[in-house]
């Protein structure tokens, strides 16, 4: 996959596929940038912006980290991971509970 085709999902998984999700499944979070906040977080592996140095994030994260947020977001969306358990550890990273 080009690092374009990469944004490309990053951006239709975020922006158009999890908001659209959100509301019928309960989600804690409805705007495009919490869902980037928790899966680049997890990528991450704590707070996104320790570990990428520049704005926007997704274009200046490496291919593994978005490959890693894109990975967990589509595991989000079929069910295999809890956007409620992600979204809470992101905030603990964050020290927001």
């Amino acid at each position: 996959m080009t690092r374009e085709e990469r944004e490309r999902r990053w951006l239709a998984l975020t922006r158009e596929v999890m908001p659209g999700l959100a509301r019928s499944r309960g989600w804690p979070v409805r705007a495009d940038h919490c869902f980037q906040r928790i899966l680049l977080d997890h990528a991450c592996g704590g707070r996104w912006y320790d570990a990428i140095a520049a704005r926007p994030a997704y274009r200046h994260a490496t291919d593994a980290q978005l490959d890693g947020a894109v990975a967990l977001g589509e595991a989000v969306v079929t069910g295999e991971a809890d956007l409620v358990a992600l979204n809470r550890q992101s905030l603990e990273w964050r020290g927001k509970l």
